[in-house]
């Protein structure tokens, strides 16, 4: 899932909220009463949901900062995937 969630067995909940992350990531202007509909029609409070949507908004200021005081990322996060399985061991089928 490191890659790619959409290639995880993920359950319809996990998959939505990854789903929302992603939009609110990538067009946050975009956003609108659908996507937390869709959230809560999945069962997801007012509560987990705005917990959620702190959590992203948080991740991608950190980020932002990051990138405008021109932080370097650390050497793991540069490798593809197959080299980062092979540094971590880990299997595709995991």
């Amino acid at each position: 899932m490191v890659f790619d969630y959409r290639e995880a067995a993920l359950s319809a909940e996990d998959r939505a909220l990854c789903d929302y992350a992603v939009k609110l990531t990538v067009s946050p202007g975009e956003m609108g009463d659908r996507d937390v509909v869709r959230l809560r029609e999945l069962g997801f409070s007012d509560a987990a949901i705005t917990i959620a949507t702190q959590v992203v908004g948080y991740f991608n200021y950190i980020n932002r900062i990051a990138d405008g005081l021109g932080v370097e990322p650390e050497g793991w996060m540069e490798l593809d995937e197959a080299e980062w399985r092979r540094k971590k061991g880990v299997g595709y089928g995991v």
